[in-house]
């Protein structure tokens, strides 16, 4: 029988933004100032402090990642009927952006050392689809991807990168913080990232051409001329004064944020270590994640059974094993929020008719009976035994070990 755990009185949240008291003296140096639209000395600020940080050259402050990545993909070229390579185990908004300019995803499969794009799938992939010249990568949770070896397969290829480096701001790879690998980057400051401005993106870049470029398009593409003239399609994507005034006073505390996170996800490590999981993994020679989110992997053979439809989950408990949607459901019943792992976009209805290629290349159509061996799908996995577990940088040490001890409860 389960124990019982008394509900938190105050809810535990997977991650919640975290306020300092700075960021509202700069939103009201903003009003004082009158400065409350899509120019002012907070967004000025706050490119900087991102160039900064992350040793790009040029930053672009606009109103969402998703934006910043609509740019990045436009000017990566992306045309009606072009195919781009993406991360699979993501947000659609990693992905969307291609469609925005018509481009067709083809999704490439997880590998299980960092839960990102396998390059030996990325390989394959070039194989197949010679014509691609863009390809789309995510470094899921905070943990860089396996850099070196992705970026040497597209410039073999001659393939643009875009890196999606949403969730891992203050991340790094062999010293070098995440959104200065592709040719064309991209930040987040989502109210739920590791630092946020309520929301917010960044469009990052070493070249000059480009970030004007995309001031230009992000400004309804208006014309070098006393009058609104528009030669070009523009959007209104801009960052406003005010919100860059919460991401500039944010930005000291991006490293106490990071420190705080990875205290969360050894605690987690330490405490769930005699349970058959194992915690989101990372290349700790050559990476340092921001540990934005703490997540779990259930050993095959600690599974239940465990059925997921579109919208609902159904599980049949069973003693000394569990399944995600038994410790989401165990978590939601006593007031603290964990998550699915992202639904693998090749499984997504939307994307269901889309390219997906693992290791073994083409990776639709493998069940068939007549078929030998056994179809890999490394994303579909993560995604049916994994779950993100409540990763606040306000819970407390004992809130994480009540939320820990009702983990191995799903084990009993």
């Amino acid at each position: 029988m389960k124990r019982a755990f008394e509900p938190f009185e105050k809810k535990v949240w997977l991650s919640s933004p975290t306020m300092h008291g700075s960021e509202i003296e700069y939103i009201t140096e903003a009003y004082e100032t009158n400065w409350m639209s899509t120019v002012g000395e907070n967004i000025n600020q706050v490119e900087q402090m991102t160039c900064e940080k992350t040793g790009c050259k040029y930053a672009v402050a606009l109103s969402s990642g998703t934006a910043a990545l609509h740019l990045a993909v436009k000017l990566a070229g992306v045309k009606p009927g072009d195919r781009v390579f993406c991360s699979d185990v993501t947000f659609g908004a990693t992905v969307n952006p291609v469609k925005y300019e018509g481009g067709v995803p083809v999704f490439i499969d997880t590998e299980y050392d960092t839960w990102n794009m396998d390059p030996v799938a990325l390989e394959k992939a070039f194989r197949m689809h010679r014509d691609v010249k863009v390809v789309v990568v995510a470094h899921l949770y905070g943990v860089p991807g396996k850099i070196d070896e992705i970026r040497d397969i597209c410039e073999r290829n001659g393939a643009v990168i875009v890196e999606d480096a949403a969730e891992s701001l203050g991340a790094t790879y062999k010293g070098v913080q995440t959104g200065t690998f592709g040719r064309y980057n991209v930040i987040s400051f989502n109210g739920n990232k590791i630092i946020t401005g309520s929301s917010g993106g960044m469009f990052l870049t070493d070249e000059k051409e480009a970030a004007d470029k995309v001031r230009k398009w992000s400004t309804q593409a208006r014309e070098d001329a006393p009058w609104y003239q528009h030669e070009e399609v523009g959007y209104n994507y801009r960052m406003s004064n005010v919100i860059a005034g919460v991401v500039r006073g944010q930005y000291p505390y991006l490293e106490e944020h990071i420190r705080q996170k990875k205290e969360i996800y050894l605690r987690y490590r330490e405490g769930l270590k005699d349970l058959p999981v194992t915690m989101n993994p990372y290349d700790g020679e050559n990476s340092e994640p921001n540990f934005w989110l703490s997540c779990l992997l259930l050993d095959r053979e600690a599974m239940c059974r465990q059925v997921r439809g579109e919208r609902e989950a159904l599980y049949l408990p069973e003693p000394g094993k569990s399944c995600p949607t038994e410790i989401l459901e165990t978590l939601a019943a006593h007031n603290a929020e964990g998550r699915p792992i992202w639904k693998p976009m090749h499984l997504q209805p939307i994307y269901r008719m889309n390219d997906f290629v693992t290791v073994q290349g083409n990776g639709r159509g493998r069940t068939n009976a007549y078929l030998a061996g056994e179809a890999v799908d490394a994303g579909a996995d993560i995604f049916e035994r994994g779950l993100c577990l409540p990763s606040d940088n306000k819970m407390t040490v004992a809130e994480q070990d009540r939320i820990i001890e009702m983990i191995k409860s799903c084990f009993d």
